[in-house]
């Protein structure tokens, strides 16, 4: 089932419960989706992919963890509540995150097969990883873990 399918099946289910909070989550997830939708027909796209629509959602869930992070330091746990809420919801329709033993693995092949010796090489690395895993690959921590094995 695409993420676009999983979102309204997910929303349908979430009004007929009740549970506004979801409801609200979601609605906002496809709001931002018809925005990247847009977007997207520049390059010719009617609709963009599934592997977009991830990385899109791991957009969101980085501005929601940095206002979470900004309003507790403001003293609103409450609205830290709130997006944390909402980035558990999102969270729901990631990909299972790969473990730090195959991430570890995996850059280090990626670094022997482009001859990566050097900080310059770090977006070579990436893109391996990237057409490896797709959508799979949570960018931050894989360029992480290359920026350690390049740095030493």
């Amino acid at each position: 089932m695409s993420l676009r399918a999983r979102f309204m099946d997910d929303l349908k289910a979430a009004m007929k419960a009740g549970q506004s909070e979801k409801v609200g989550t979601i609605r906002m997830i496809t709001a931002k989706l018809k925005d990247v939708d847009i977007a997207g027909r520049a390059k010719g796209e009617d609709q963009v992919s599934d592997e977009a629509v991830i990385s899109m959602l791991r957009g969101m869930i980085k501005s929601r963890a940095e206002s979470a992070s900004m309003y507790e330091k403001g003293g609103r746990p409450e609205l830290a509540e709130k997006e944390n809420a909402e980035i558990a919801i999102i969270r729901g329709y990631l990909p299972p995150d790969l473990d730090d033993a195959t991430i570890e693995a995996a850059v280090r092949e990626a670094i022997e097969r482009t001859d990566a010796t050097s900080m310059k090489d770090m977006g070579k690395v990436m893109a391996a990883l990237k057409d490896q895993f797709g959508a799979a690959l949570d960018p931050a921590r894989a360029s992480a873990v290359v920026r350690a094995r390049l740095a030493a």
